[in-house]
Formats: structure tokens, C-alpha cells, sequence
């Protein structure tokens, strides 16, 4: 673990969420630590109060019963009372410091923080906490966010943390970050799951802010070194769902298919499940219409990366 000498400060990682008992990201029973912070911005992004590395309130208007309480426990002014309607509002200008006292005295639970710092030690204790079911299932811990290597000491210093003790452990990347930050955490890795969103650089651009150079030559650099990598694929009607993108795809990982480091293909289906909290942060949600695919087109877009042989899972929550 990241204990420090006395008088030092340890290591602390600023995160959103810790979810237990989950069995789709990596192997077996996982503990997922969510880092906030992201450099990209894709728009159909279900943890929005990831994508940012500051606190952030979270409002849910229709539990909200604008009684005021919180307006005088914040010490910022983010919560007002709007003197022309009379509701309440909260003002984005200004920065949450994550205090959570507006959260404890709100009525109607109406109010919750994202954002948590946390040590590596206390992580750490959460995540023991299932150490049982990581030894009956073959699971371990996941980082994801956000984007973890965001914080890339916090995570370096908890995936340390958990190989001392035995743990398995996968980060989930978009792998948008230097390549020296990437291949440190790799050594502490067990397996990779790399997003690839799109192959085209600037459609890639338009769908999430950064293009994709830096991403495909990160993933050629784990595959090259023999780190386990799974590729994973957020599947998007009208987006990526073409044979021309899928055979670019196809072409691209065609050289490392072989390869025993190479865990295979995850389809993941658009989903609406992260359209509140865009509510919740006073944001627009990006995606206009439904991009949902049917079941009949994941079975397609399987079957043709099926044709060359590539091991395929679509992963359906």
C-alpha cells in the first residue's frame, strides 16, 4: 500500500463511486473504483459526473420541495432560491467543495454530491471487504471512471496496493494519455479493457473531442508488449455500426488476433441508463433520437468479426 513515512501525506484518489459485486468488467466477482476526471467527451457517455475532477452537485428537481434548507448550509452560494419563481436553483458558476452539507439537511434527499476523495489505504479496506468472492470467482478489482489514468499516481499506487495483496486487477481506458503514463500502470495491470470508439480520426473527433492517433498506437504498445488486452467496442446505430467501420476495425487488429495476450472483442449496446444524471448536472443530453441496436443487428456485426475468427462477446447488461 502507499503508506507513507510519519508526518507524510498518503496518496488520495478523487472518485464518484465504488460498485460491488459486478460481473461484467473483468473476470469474476469485481469491486469497480471510478475515478472522476476524462479527457474525452463522447456523447453517449453514461457517467457524466465522471468527466469532470472537481465535486459536483447532482439535483433531482422532483424530489425537490424548495424549502431552502440547503441555501443556508452551503458555504459556497451554490443554492439559491429563485426570487422571481421561487425555486429552488443551483449556480453552476460556482464550484462545489464538496462539503455535503447541503446533502445532509435536504428534506427530500433531492441533493447528492459527486466526488469523494479517498486514500489508497481506505480504498484499499473497501475493496478487502470481498476479498472472499474475488477467491471463489476469480475476480478481483477494476478501475474505471471517468478515465483512471486521469489520476495516474492515485491509480498506480492503488493497483500496487492490490497486487500486494493478491488481488486481480483491469483498468478500464480510452487509453487517451502518454504512453510512458500507460506502460507504468501496465506493469501493476492484469488485463486491459480498451475502448475503441471509433476507427476514422476525425469522425472520432466529432463523437468524443480528441482524435484517435494517440489511443491506437497505446493500443498497439500493450499488444506488442504481451500485455492482456480486451477490446471493447461501444456499439452505436447510424455511429459505428457500418461494415466498412467494423472491417477497419477487423483490419486493424487482424495483426495481433493471434496473439495469446489478446482477450478478444466486447460488443457493449448502447444504453439510456445515464440520461437523469445529465438532468441531475443541468446538462443536455448529446444524443438526439435512439442509436439503440436491435438484437438482430448485434448478431450481424458479431458474426461478421466471427468470419476472421476474433473471439466476440456481446455484453448485455
Amino acid at each position: 500500500m502507499n503508506q507513507t513515512h510519519a508526518g507524510s501525506i498518503e496518496r488520495k484518489a478523487l472518485i464518484f463511486n465504488v460498485q460491488k459485486y459486478n460481473m461484467y468488467d473483468g473476470p469474476g466477482i469485481r469491486t469497480i473504483v471510478f475515478f472522476k476526471g476524462c479527457p474525452l467527451r463522447c456523447k453517449w457517455c453514461s457517467n457524466p459526473e465522471g468527466m469532470d475532477r472537481s465535486f459536483q452537485v447532482m439535483f433531482k428537481k422532483r424530489s425537490c420541495v424548495d424549502c431552502g434548507a440547503c441555501v443556508n448550509a452551503c458555504p459556497a452560494g451554490i443554492h439559491v432560491i429563485s426570487p422571481e419563481t421561487g425555486k429552488h436553483e443551483i449556480r453552476r458558476d460556482r464550484d462545489c467543495t464538496g462539503c455535503r452539507k447541503c446533502m445532509e439537511v435536504c428534506p427530500q434527499e433531492a441533493l447528492t454530491i459527486s466526488g469523494e476523495c479517498k486514500t489508497i489505504s481506505e480504498l484499499l479496506k473497501i475493496i478487502s471487504e470481498d476479498e472472499a468472492f474475488y477467491e471463489q470467482s476469480g475476480g478481483g478489482v477494476t478501475l474505471g471512471g471517468g478515465e483512471v489514468t486521469a489520476q495516474p499516481e492515485a491509480a498506480l499506487n492503488l493497483l500496487m496496493a492490490c497486487k500486494q495483496e493478491g488481488y486481480n486487477t483491469a483498468i478500464e481506458t480510452c487509453g487517451f494519455t502518454k504512453t510512458e503514463t500507460i506502460l507504468k500502470i501496465a506493469e501493476y495491470v492484469d488485463l486491459f479493457l480498451f475502448d475503441i470508439k471509433h476507427m476514422d480520426p476525425e469522425r472520432h473527433n466529432e463523437l468524443v473531442g480528441v482524435n484517435n492517433e494517440l489511443i491506437l498506437e497505446n493500443l498497439k504498445e500493450l499488444l506488442h508488449r504481451r500485455y492482456n488486452v480486451k477490446v471493447r467496442m461501444p456499439m452505436l446505430k447510424g455511429i459505428n455500426d457500418s461494415r466498412e467501420e467494423i472491417d477497419r476495425v477487423i483490419q486493424f487488429l487482424m495483426p495481433f488476433r493471434d496473439y495469446k495476450n489478446f482477450k478478444g472483442i466486447d460488443l457493449l449496446p448502447y444504453h439510456k441508463m445515464g440520461v437523469n444524471k445529465y438532468n441531475q448536472l443541468d446538462r443536455p443530453y448529446p444524443i438526439d433520437g435512439d442509436p439503440s441496436l436491435s438484437d438482430e443487428d448485434l448478431s450481424r456485426i458479431e458474426g461478421w468479426l466471427k468470419e476472421y475468427q476474433f473471439p466476440v462477446t456481446v455484453v448485455r447488461h
